[in-house]
């Protein structure tokens, strides 16, 4: 079949042809004169030869259009002889998709002109040496527009897959990677249509993600079949629809019968007899293209996806390009694979990540909760119980000493009890950050870490106005965590706190004068909850923090967080 018309003048291939300039036209002309009336009969005999020789019917084609006749044959209808260089570029190129080696076109040349030089031996030929010397001009320039031919094919390959494996870099999601690689491979076949089918085998149904006209995205992956037409190709199209009368798939699915599995799992060149015979899984296609080519995309042994490329014209896929698409299937199936575990591995980090934002605020709650209970319920009684002690002790007679003794005891460790459940439902949940907020949550929190310890705890505090009651209490967590820290571990004698507003959130500065730690080692160590549990924390809220210490130097954390949690900007109606 033959390659879509196309202009294939290259012009460093043209630029040798203007170098020779008038010399190789001239010889051409003395090669007409001298070899018009043998070119048929060369011809019949090259040909014969090469049959001999082995190559196949396409080989064959394409070395009689780069043949010394082939030239003459062209000069003789007035053609120039950057036509002819033309011509032998476009078949150099389908003879290195036939995968020819240079060789043998090099020594199927040679045989052409081992029956020339038979004919230029004739003692009828008039000036034998001029004519061999147009003979090996003209060959020349075929060998040279040749290797142009090669090397442009090679250069479209290696380009080709360049982009296939940039796309693969940079693709954000499955359905971004599977368009731009069918765009990419649709503009290297020159494709005037592609589309991409996956196979649902439960539904037994071939379900669209990905469809390209004219280089344009038709259908973006991951839409559906009615979801939107590029630009360029829209009107273009919709026209073929009134004029074919085409529909839209329903549902965007194909049924997946046993024959069209068989069909499809293996590569096919499909070109129709007739028109609108051409056997394609859109339906648009049908009457609009000659040509289906189907490449299957094959994950596991098993068919899982398919590409197909529709051209107006007949034209059957060559080795060389038929191997690109083979590697290409392949790398898209990998790639695809991977994607998709991507992106379930990334649902699953967001279904995570909601479930650790839920367990903080079910902390939060429980923690109300229970100093709620503690307080109405556990401490009251105790009051109730401190109450009836006093009383007692109070009604003790003076014979009774021991008696009133041992109720003085127990209403004091009554009180010591009170006081140390008022203490618990502070680090609970203190009420002062509900009634008077963060800053005054922290001077409390301050207050009761020097009656349990000797470090000097100096405070910097400008929180932004109505504060997020969520971020309001990861930041006093965070504080109280940072304090319990220098409390067990840095055996420091001033500590430094300070909060202040940041474009878009705030910024808390905790830095004590302790004995410091290696950094690394603490967050690759297995017993580091406490700053594992803060740096999960700071992550789920969409903050970011930073830890500088070094043994013998103390420590500065800093932390900066967003004036809302993370799941609130990303879901305000939640």
């Amino acid at each position: 079949m033959n390659e879509p018309v196309r202009s294939t003048a290259n012009p460093p291939a043209l630029a040798a042809a203007d170098v020779l300039g008038g010399r190789l036209q001239a010889h051409l002309k003395l090669l007409v004169k001298a070899l018009q009336p043998h070119v048929f009969k060369l011809e019949r005999r090259f040909q014969t030869r090469l049959l001999d020789l082995g190559y196949s019917r396409g080989e064959r084609r394409a070395l009689s259009a780069v043949s010394t006749g082939a030239a003459v044959s062209l000069a003789s209808s007035g053609s120039s002889s950057a036509d002819f260089i033309e011509q032998v570029e476009y078949s150099g190129r389908r003879l290195a998709k036939l995968n020819v080696a240079p060789a043998r076109i090099m020594r199927a040349l040679d045989e052409y002109n081992l029956l020339l030089e038979a004919v230029l031996a004739s003692p009828a030929t008039p000036a034998p040496g001029v004519l061999l010397e147009a003979l090996a001009e003209s060959r020349f320039c075929t060998v040279l527009s040749l290797n142009n031919a090669f090397r442009e094919v090679a250069e479209a390959e290696a380009q080709s897959y360049h982009e296939l494996f940039r796309i693969e870099l940079e693709s954000k999601g499955l359905d971004e990677l599977l368009l731009r690689m069918l765009q990419e491979l649709s503009r290297f076949c020159r494709a005037q249509r592609a589309a991409l089918f996956m196979l649902d085998r439960p539904a037994r149904a071939w379900r669209l993600r990905a469809a390209v006209l004219e280089g344009e995205p038709e259908v973006a992956a991951g839409e559906p079949l009615a979801g939107r037409l590029g630009a360029s190709g829209a009107k273009a199209l919709l026209d073929d629809e009134r004029r074919h009368g085409q529909s839209r798939v329903a549902g965007e699915t194909v049924v997946a019968g046993a024959g069209s599995l068989r069909r499809l799992s293996r590569g096919r060149s499909i070109v129709a007899r007739k028109a609108g015979q051409v056997v394609a899984l859109h339906p648009a296609w049908k009457g609009l293209c000659q040509t289906c080519w189907s490449v299957p995309l094959v994950f596991e042994g098993k068919l899982a996806a398919v590409m197909q490329f529709g051209f107006s014209k007949p034209y059957e896929w060559l080795p060389r390009e038929w191997e690109l698409l083979s590697a290409a299937a392949e790398r898209c199936s990998l790639a695809a694979e991977k994607a998709r575990l991507l992106e379930s591995l990334a649902a699953r980090e967001e279904q995570v990540r909601r479930l650790a934002e839920r367990l903080l605020q079910a902390e939060e709650h429980e923690r109300r909760r229970i100093t709620t209970e503690l307080h109405d319920e556990a401490g009251q009684s105790l009051l109730c119980i401190r109450l009836q002690l006093e009383l007692l002790e109070r009604s003790v007679p003076e014979a009774c000493p021991d008696l009133a003794k041992g109720l003085r005891e127990t209403r004091a460790l009554t009180e010591s009890t009170i006081l140390e459940i008022r203490r618990l439902l502070s680090s609970l949940s203190p009420a002062v950050l509900d009634q008077l907020g963060l800053a005054a949550a922290l001077r409390q929190l301050r207050t009761r870490f020097r009656q349990l310890h000797k470090a000097q705890v100096t405070l910097n505090l400008a929180p932004p106005r109505n504060l997020n009651r969520e971020i309001a209490s990861a930041v006093y967590r965070l504080a109280q965590e940072c304090l319990n820290n220098v409390a067990k571990h840095s055996a420091a004698s001033r500590v430094n706190i300070s909060l202040h507003s940041t474009d878009g959130g705030l910024r808390l500065c905790v830095e004590d004068n302790g004995v410091g730690f290696h950094v690394e080692e603490a967050l690759a160590g297995r017993g580091s909850f406490g700053i594992a549990g803060m740096r999960e924390r700071i992550a789920l809220l969409g903050g970011r923090f930073q830890i500088i210490s070094s043994p013998g130097r103390g420590t500065r954390l800093v932390i900066e967080l967003p004036v809302e949690p993370r799941y609130r900007q990303t879901n305000p109606g939640s």
